[in-house]
C-alpha cells in the first residue's frame, strides 16, 4: 500500500449530513484533515484545515488538492443534480493535476437500475471517476434514515400519509457510511467496492407507520401503488442490497435518538 499518512485527507461536502460524519472519522485516524467549503468564512475547526473553493465553477481547487493524498467525495446539489457532473470533472481535473493517490466517492445504491434522472446523474458520475485514470474507489450505500425523515415531514401533515406499497427499503445510518469510507480512503484503490446496506429490509409502509408512532401521531399511512417500471423496480427492491446488510443500526435506533 502507498498511503502516506503525513498526508492529508481532504473532504468534498464536509458540511452535509454524511461529509461531517467522515470529517469526524477521518480526524480520528490522526492524518491531517482538510475540507472543502465555498463558504468564504469557514467554520472555526481546529482539526480541520479549511479551503475554499467551488466545485461547480472550478475555483480555488488547486489550494485545496495540491499534497493531498486521499479525496472522500460527498458533494453533492440534489437540488440542481446537472451541477453535479461538471463538479466531479473539476475535482477530476484538480486531482490529477496534484498527483492525488486515490479518490473515493459515494454513490446510491440503485443507480443502475433506477431510471430516475438523480440517479442517472449519479451514474454518470461514477462512470467519470472510472475512466478518469486515477487510483479510484466508489462506494454505493442505501438510503440515509435522515432522507427519510426529510420526505416524511411535509407528508406527515396530510390527513393520511401516502407511501409507495410493497417496497421495501434498507436505509443505513451515515456514520457508518463515513466509516467505511475512511477506511476505503486508507487503503489501495479497488474499483467498485462492496455495497454498504442497513441492517434490516422493511417494507416503506411499515417505515412511516414507525415514524408516525415515534411522534405520537395517529394518522393512517396510505399505500399507494407507483405505476411504470421505476414502480415496479422499486418494489423489486433495487433500493436494496440484502446481501450487504453489513450497517448496525436500524430505523427504529434513529428515531429513538430523534425524541
Amino acid at each position: 500500500m502507498t498511503d502516506r499518512p503525513d498526508l492529508p485527507l481532504l473532504v468534498t461536502g464536509a458540511t452535509g449530513v454524511l461529509g461531517r460524519e467522515v470529517l469526524r472519522h477521518a480526524r480520528a485516524t490522526g492524518r491531517p484533515v482538510r475540507a472543502l467549503t465555498r463558504r468564504t468564512a469557514p467554520p472555526a475547526d481546529a482539526d480541520t484545515h479549511w479551503c475554499t473553493g467551488d466545485l461547480t465553477a472550478g475555483t480555488g481547487l488547486d489550494a485545496a488538492f495540491t499534497g493531498a493524498d486521499a479525496v472522500i467525495h460527498c458533494a453533492s446539489d440534489p437540488r440542481h443534480p446537472k451541477n453535479d457532473l461538471p463538479a466531479f470533472r473539476h475535482l477530476l481535473a484538480a486531482a490529477r493535476r496534484a498527483g492525488v493517490r486515490h479518490v473515493v466517492n459515494i454513490s446510491i445504491v440503485g443507480v443502475d437500475r433506477i431510471p430516475l434522472a438523480y440517479y442517472r446523474i449519479k451514474r454518470q458520475g461514477e462512470e467519470l471517476l472510472a475512466g478518469s485514470g486515477l487510483g479510484w474507489t466508489n462506494l454505493r450505500a442505501t438510503q440515509f434514515p435522515q432522507l427519510l425523515d426529510g420526505m416524511l415531514r411535509p407528508l406527515g401533515r396530510l390527513p393520511v400519509l401516502p407511501m409507495p406499497s410493497r417496497t421495501p427499503v434498507q436505509p443505513v445510518d451515515p456514520g457508518e457510511v463515513a466509516a467505511r469510507l475512511v477506511e476505503l480512503a486508507l487503503g489501495d484503490p479497488v474499483g467498485h467496492a462492496p455495497d454498504l446496506a442497513g441492517p434490516e429490509t422493511r417494507p416503506a409502509t411499515d417505515l412511516a407507520a414507525a415514524w408516525l408512532r415515534a411522534r405520537g401521531s395517529r394518522r393512517p399511512v396510505l399505500p399507494v401503488h407507483l405505476p411504470g417500471r421505476a414502480g415496479r423496480l422499486l418494489r423489486a427492491g433495487a433500493l436494496t442490497s440484502p446481501g450487504h446488510a453489513d450497517g448496525t443500526r436500524t430505523w427504529d435506533d434513529y428515531l429513538a435518538a430523534r425524541r
